[in-house]
């Protein structure tokens, strides 16, 4: 456990934290909504500091991150909490769990976390993952900062739902994002996530504005956010703001927690990534296997450049500096 960062104390002993927009109150012994943030005599205290879910070494494309240094490995680290409660996490087990009832986790602090990542000599660096990085911010924080000093690169796959303060501290030992824009609706975020919309439109253009390398998730959930016309505004407004080269992937939902909707057939799918295509240069589908919307396809001459089978990738198109060999278009940071 450690005293988190970007709270405030109060005379009562209540304490507010202002890590996320939740900005959640909390008495002696209570919890904020990610669970996983304590009042304890009056500190507001992180318990899952230092705490894993999981550490292991991932393709950099399993972020997902195809743009980014392609066929590559990253050292994944996860912990256990999340700001916002979306009925159809794929990852509850760890998300929705505090460290009462969480039993087989390990503990680690920071450098051991970089002496592993070192002790890879293939592994590119670090991804915060797995579960919601914001919500073990200053484990991540620490770990962040000591990588970089060492020279390794820095991921974070976020839902965005931070506030702006904590996100322009760490945005300095961070180089590429994956943000998860659940849908383009206050009132999906309202209902279905706990959370709320702007927030992470917010993160997602305070990133782009600090030229870090930036790729968008987008869950397809049948019933709950394949309006047609609401998916037109939000990849209009991923053009508008984040530029008509962000990377976009389409991931297919399946089951998972409190949802039963049906998983997303292949054919609203390929629907919604025609569409997008009309507005974005690249657009990948997600959780469909041996499908070409995986491959990258120069958006200048149209070749394909790097074939993507699951995490069997050749990059075969490309040069060592990430350009189109054919019309040497931009096409990733390699």
């Amino acid at each position: 456990m450690k005293q988190a960062l970007f709270y405030e104390e109060f005379a009562n002993q209540k304490v507010q934290c202002h890590l996320c927009p939740h900005h959640c109150i909390m008495d002696i012994d209570e919890r904020g909504n990610c669970d996983v943030r304590k009042n304890i005599n009056g500190k507001l205290i992180s318990e899952n500091y230092g705490l894993s879910s999981s550490v292991q070494l991932d393709p950099i494309e399993k972020k997902p991150l195809y743009h980014f240094y392609p066929g590559t490995q990253i050292l994944s680290i996860g912990s256990i909490g999340c700001n916002l409660a979306c009925i159809f996490c794929q990852n509850c087990e760890i998300s929705q769990t505090n460290v009462d009832n969480f039993y087989s986790g390990e503990r680690h602090d920071p450098d051991e976390i970089v002496e592993m990542a070192i002790g890879h000599p293939e592994n590119l660096g670090i991804a915060f993952t797995y579960n919601e990085p914001t919500v073990y911010y200053e484990f991540m924080l620490e770990i962040a900062r000591k990588s970089k000093e060492k020279g390794l690169i820095n991921v974070m796959v976020s839902n965005g739902f931070i506030n702006a303060e904590p996100l322009r501290e760490i945005m300095p030992y961070i180089d590429a994002f994956n943000i998860d824009l659940k849908a383009f609706s206050e009132t999906f975020y309202r209902d279905i996530t706990k959370g709320h919309l702007k927030p992470v439109k917010d993160s997602l253009i305070a990133i782009k504005k600090a030229e870090k390398h930036l790729e968008v998730t987008n869950l397809l959930i049948p019933s709950l956010n394949d309006d047609l016309k609401k998916f037109t505004k939000m990849v209009q407004w991923v053009r508008e703001e984040l530029g008509k080269d962000t990377v976009l992937h389409l991931s297919r939902y399946f089951p998972a927690y409190k949802s039963k909707i049906q998983k997303t057939p292949l054919g609203l799918l390929f629907n919604f990534c025609e569409t997008a295509r009309h507005y974005l240069d690249y657009v990948y589908l997600g959780n469909v296997t041996g499908c070409e919307s995986q491959n990258t396809i120069c958006s200048n001459c149209g070749k394909i450049v790097i074939s993507r089978y699951g995490y069997f990738i050749q990059k075969n198109g490309i040069n060592s500096h990430g350009d189109c060999i054919h019309c040497h278009n931009k096409i990733v940071i390699s």
